[in-house]
């Protein structure tokens, strides 16, 4: 079964508006950037984070659930979790692993040490960034795999800021000037494909059965 095929037969039930919106965002969405969350015991954080993802056009969150599995709460995510594909993680050796994989570069975000002002940060390569609870941060294991450390200029008393206000600030940064940038970061079409069936199919109440019923017509 060819999924453009499918797409197009999902598509028709689907309004103009609603199908420009999506070729739209699609558009603007990028896999150059991705982000990771490790063991964040406050869930509206890790939600709020998802949420940004959304907003900056970040298509994928790897969320490490080491200690607690926890759900995404949908009130603060306001939706995004619809949008943005979440990929959790009970290990973050698995995580970082998964990653390299795929010719991501660790980034860690960090106030201490040598790390980079976002300013400053390289962003011809794919990169994974990596965010820790504002308490303890990061673990070990992550700064010690680190490519890189990324840190927030900061100017007061306080050296650290809350994860999802940390996130909102470094992707803003970051993504703004990919997209100045010679660097291609677009998603590629088979990505737009894969991407595009899952949101429609998100978005149609019956979309299993008519996905059947186009299999057996065909």
């Amino acid at each position: 079964m060819q999924k453009t095929e499918l797409l197009a037969y999902l598509k028709t039930f689907l309004t103009p508006r609603r199908i420009a919106l999506f070729e739209k965002v699609l558009a603007q969405r990028t896999n150059h950037f991705t982000v990771v969350t490790q063991d964040v015991h406050q869930l509206h954080n890790t939600s709020a984070v998802i949420r940004s993802c959304d907003v900056f056009g970040i298509q994928n969150i790897h969320v490490i659930e080491e200690r607690q599995p926890r759900r995404i709460d949908k009130e603060i995510a306001m939706g995004a979790q619809k949008w943005v594909d979440v990929n959790r993680y009970n290990s973050t050796k698995d995580c970082i692993a998964r990653l390299r994989e795929k010719d991501f570069q660790i980034v860690a975000t960090t106030p201490h040490g040598n790390a980079q002002n976002i300013e400053e940060f390289e962003i011809s390569k794919p990169s994974a960034v990596f965010f820790g609870t504002e308490k303890d941060g990061l673990s070990a294991e992550v700064l010690k795999e680190a490519d890189v450390k990324l840190k927030i200029p900061m100017q007061g008393f306080t050296e650290s800021l809350n994860i999802s206000v940390s996130a909102a600030i470094i992707l803003q940064s970051l993504t703004s000037r990919l997209r100045r940038s010679e660097v291609f970061w677009q998603l590629t079409p088979e990505e737009k494909l894969e991407i595009e069936l899952n949101w429609v199919k998100k978005c149609i109440k019956n979309s299993e059965q008519l996905v059947e019923h186009y299999k057996a017509s065909r």
